[in-house]
């Protein structure tokens, strides 16, 4: 059975003691050592999340870039497929003024010598009539 006497006082006092020491030297510092490594954990994730965020961020500013990108290539695009259709039409332009332009000095020069032949064959249609009334009368005519 339990006896009180002086010897439970000291057991209770050496106990007391005991875990007085043990606290100053064992269960503050690794209390502390526990604490400051959740706060440390805590920093780090808090980093991490500010980072991922920014990576985030990031990365929807560099699809809006691509996005605008696009978007202005498109525009360039299509802006110099205008100006080639443009330059296309006006080549175009100019090669029927000078096929026009050649049609129409082939069309005078053509004249010019169909002129020249008539000139020709009217000077001739009097000898040439003039041969066929001999032959058909058989006598000289003049």
């Amino acid at each position: 059975m339990l006896k009180i006497d002086i010897s439970l006082i000291y057991q209770i006092a050496n106990f007391l003691f005991l875990l007085f020491v043990l606290n100053l030297i064992l269960y503050r510092p690794i209390r502390n050592i526990i604490r400051k490594r959740k706060e440390e954990m805590e920093g780090l994730e808090k980093a991490i999340h500010e980072y991922e965020t920014r990576a985030d961020e990031s990365a929807k500013h560099v699809e809006e870039g691509m996005v605008l990108t696009r978007k202005e290539g498109f525009q360039q695009k299509e802006a110099i497929k205008q100006e080639g259709v443009e330059k296309e039409k006006s080549i175009l332009s100019e090669a029927m003024e000078k096929a026009g332009d050649k049609v129409q000095e082939a069309k005078k020069e053509i004249e010019a010598k169909m002129e020249e032949v008539r000139r020709e064959l009217e000077a001739q249609v009097a000898t040439f009539s003039g041969e066929l009334v001999e032959k058909i009368l058989g006598r000289a005519i003049r």
